[in-house]
Order: C-alpha cells, then sequence, then structure tokens
C-alpha cells in the first residue's frame, strides 16, 4: 500500500514537472500532440499536457549569421575564394514555415550562396571582382530573398568580407604593383633631377650674364680711367703715345706688386729687370707710332679712292 502510494506521487511530481516549461527570450517553441502540430508558444513560462504534449523544437527568433567559402573560377582564368557571410532570421510570425517546410536551412542556404556566386564571377574579371564585391553581394541577398522567404526566412544582409586569389596570382599582383609603384618613382625622380638641371643651368647662365656684366662694368671705368690718366698727362706736356706707354708701365709694375702680395698664386714669368721699364717704354712709343702711321696712310688711301670715284 505504502509503496503504491510512493509511486503514484513520483508519477504526480513527474506529470507536474511536464506540465510547465520555460521559452526564452527571442525564441519560439513548436508544441505537438500525439506527433501532431498544437500550437507555437512564445517566450515566458507555458503549460502543456503531460504525457500527451510535447515540445518538438524551439527556433531562436535572433539574427543569424552563416559564413560561406566558394571557390570558383573568374573571367581572365585565375581561381579565388570567396567569402559571403549571409545574416538572416526566422520571421516570428512564419516559424510553422520555417520548422516544418524546410530542413537543414543552413545547407539551402550554402547551395543557394554557391549557385549565384559561380554564376556572377565568372563575368567578371580579377580586379573587378574587388571592384564590383557588393555588386556580387547584392545579387546573393536578392536571389537568397526570392527563395527563403517562402520558408519563413529572412536575408538581413550578405557581404563579400573576403576575397582570397590563388597564393601564386597574389604574388604577381604584387609585383606588378611593385614594379608600377617604382615606376612612378623613376618618372618622379627623373622630374625632379631635371628641374634640378634646369634649375641650375638658369642659375649659371644669371651668374655668367652678371659675370660678363660686371666685367664689361670692369673694364668701362678701366678705360674712363686711362682716358682720364691721359688727359691729365698731355696737362703736362707729355703726348698721348708717351701717356699710353707710361699708364701700360704703371699697370706693369702693379700686377707685380699684386702677384708678390698673393701668397698662393701661380708662378707667373714677367720682365722685372732695370732695363725692361725703359726697353718696355720704348717698345711701347714704338708700336704706338707704328699704328698711328698705318693709321694715317689708311686714311689717305681712303680718301684718294673717294677722290677717284667723284672723277
Amino acid at each position: 500500500m505504502n509503496f503504491t502510494f510512493y509511486i503514484l506521487i513520483v508519477i504526480a511530481i513527474i506529470a507536474l514537472f511536464d506540465v510547465f516549461f520555460i521559452v526564452k527570450q527571442q525564441n519560439s517553441a513548436v508544441v505537438e500532440r500525439f506527433g501532431k502540430f498544437t500550437s507555437i508558444r512564445q517566450s515566458g513560462l507555458q503549460l502543456k499536457l503531460p504525457i500527451i504534449d510535447r515540445v518538438a523544437g524551439k527556433l531562436s527568433l535572433r539574427i543569424q549569421q552563416l559564413d560561406v567559402v566558394v571557390e570558383t573560377k573568374t573571367k581572365d582564368d585565375v581561381f579565388v575564394k570567396i567569402k559571403v557571410s549571409v545574416q538572416y532570421l526566422v520571421l516570428p510570425e512564419k516559424v510553422y514555415d520555417a520548422f516544418y517546410k524546410l530542413d537543414l536551412p543552413q545547407d539551402q542556404i550554402t547551395s543557394y550562396v554557391f549557385d549565384v556566386v559561380r554564376a556572377e564571377v565568372p563575368k567578371l574579371k580579377l580586379d573587378y571582382v574587388f571592384e564590383k564585391k557588393d555588386d556580387i553581394a547584392n545579387a546573393v541577398k536578392a536571389e537568397l530573398n526570392d527563395a527563403m522567404i517562402n520558408y519563413g526566412y529572412d536575408i538581413i544582409k550578405t557581404l563579400v568580407t573576403d576575397i582570397d586569389p590563388d597564393p601564386q596570382v597574389k604574388e604577381a599582383m604584387n609585383q606588378i604593383n611593385a614594379a608600377e609603384r617604382n615606376k612612378v618613382a623613376a618618372q618622379f625622380e627623373g622630374d625632379a633631377q631635371r628641374i634640378l638641371i634646369v634649375e641650375r643651368a638658369k642659375a649659371e647662365a644669371e651668374s655668367k650674364r652678371l659675370q660678363g656684366q660686371g666685367i664689361a662694368d670692369q673694364r668701362r671705368e678701366i678705360a674712363r680711367g686711362l682716358e682720364d690718366s691721359v688727359k691729365v698727362l698731355n696737362n703736362v706736356d707729355i703726348n698721348s703715345q708717351e701717356a699710353s706707354a707710361l699708364i701700360v708701365v704703371t699697370q706693369h709694375y702693379d700686377t707685380l706688386q699684386s702677384v708678390g702680395a698673393e701668397s698662393n698664386s701661380n708662378l707667373i714669368l714677367l720682365p722685372n729687370s732695370p732695363q725692361a721699364g725703359s726697353e718696355m717704354l720704348n717698345n711701347m712709343v714704338a708700336s704706338f707710332t707704328a699704328s698711328n702711321q698705318i693709321g694715317e696712310e689708311m686714311k689717305r688711301a681712303r680718301k684718294k679712292n673717294q677722290n677717284d670715284d667723284k672723277v
């Protein structure tokens, strides 16, 4: 009697615990009675008939993510691995369809991703795959939405999160990129060198121009000084030839003095004997006299030619 009583108490306790069940937040529970769908229960404390009813399963209503890696070939025959991240959720009003109409939803989503990626990527060259990754993601989302909405799944977002070409292709791309950058760097360096050469040539030309102008000004002032010196000497009854010779001799000794005062000057051989001054002066006077005679003869010859032309 007592044993039977204890058994009944245990059965009652088990039945009592079997009556209550809890559904967590953002989840839905599917309840069946003798294997037939009865109801969908939302979050909170729920009741069911013990032994008769059972919780067939629970579905999460939160956003889930499925990462799918697809290996395919581009238009320029390069194999790439493309990682597509699909974010999806179960619609609360379509829990029945999601639970009963579709088995292994992640496998179904994976199949659609493979189908769309392998249809879109072969249309593009490798460089355009990187540029058009958003278009690929949108194509996958559109295809999945059309297919999965009937099963109670809503595709929130699809993202192409990684594009991984073959290692040899990546190495070749890096080499091409490096070569292109080296080419640009060489062009910039060449432009910089050309600018430096042009500017250096301009600066040198300007320096030569200023130097020539300075030399011309110096010679002009020297000529004016000589002219003034000749005039002063003429005023003391020294003729032009003797004055010019005297100035030349004076410059000669000034030159010797300047060369001797400079410690780092090169060796210059000039006549410096006591007779050198008189010899130089005589030579100067003789050369000026000869040049004057030649000048007078040329004037007489030109005058004679002009008279002959008039006759």
